[in-house]
């Protein structure tokens, strides 16, 4: 590959990182927010790469007799074609900027509630706050896991998108969870009852109390949530928990 078109590519991929990491944040979309700083140094890298390599060219082109190809053992290689293949996610970057992971991975997947450590020693109990704001995968930990019934008594406020539930007039409202980037997604989901499912992928802010239905204790049981206030939300910043 010519030095030139190498240098290119380095600085449009270089460009395409930092534009989602150190000037947007649409990097969330993909990796957690805690890799920000890496995707930054590895834009930045990849920008510094392409520019010395640009000049090394450059340098190369203004010597007398040289015919702008690189030499290896006396033939031009040229650009392979698989070498351009790396401009099609710039050119999503930048012109078709893909939505966050949503309603469709949710339907195709199952709860991912686990057991976790703390159920072991007993969970702490619940903020006096009213109501109590929680992220969706606590919610579904403490409803399944929770033999202390922490949730009782409590008005809780979860945030999520609305997926088709399993009928009867229920909906589900769902959330995933990333480890690292977008590939390890996991979802958390509750069911939703007493009050209409809004549009499919709408974001959603909703309270109600927790409906004992005698899932606990099951891995990838969905608990259920009896609503009495639905509030539409724009999608957050960090569409992940």
């Amino acid at each position: 590959m010519r030095r030139e078109v190498r240098a290119l590519l380095h600085i449009l991929v270089g460009a395409a990182v930092l534009h989602i990491s150190l000037f947007s944040e649409l990097y969330l979309r993909y990796v957690r927010k805690g890799l920000r700083p890496y995707l930054i140094a590895s834009g930045v890298l990849l920008v510094a790469v392409g520019l010395v390599g640009a000049v090394s060219a450059a340098r190369k082109l203004r010597r007398p007799g040289h015919d702008g190809h690189d030499d290896h053992h006396g033939h031009d290689h040229g650009a392979p074609r698989t070498a351009w293949l790396l401009l099609l996610p710039v050119l999503a970057i930048y012109l078709l900027q893909p939505r966050a992971l949503g309603a469709f991975t949710v339907q195709h997947s199952d709860n991912t509630a686990v057991k976790p450590a703390e159920a072991a020693g007993g969970f702490a109990p619940l903020p006096t706050t009213d109501p109590v704001s929680m992220r969706l995968a606590d919610f579904d930990s403490r409803a399944l896991w929770d033999s202390g019934g922490s949730l009782k008594g409590h008005r809780i406020r979860l945030t999520g998108f609305a997926t088709p539930g399993p009928g009867d007039g229920t909906w589900d409202l769902a959330r995933l969870t990333i480890s690292c980037c977008a590939a390890d997604a996991s979802s958390s989901k509750v069911v939703i009852r007493g009050v209409d499912a809004p549009p499919e992928g709408t974001w959603v802010e909703v309270t109600g109390e927790w409906q004992p239905d005698g899932a606990s204790g099951q891995d990838g049981a969905v608990p259920i949530l009896t609503a009495n206030q639905v509030r539409r939300i724009a999608e957050p910043e960090n569409p992940y928990e």
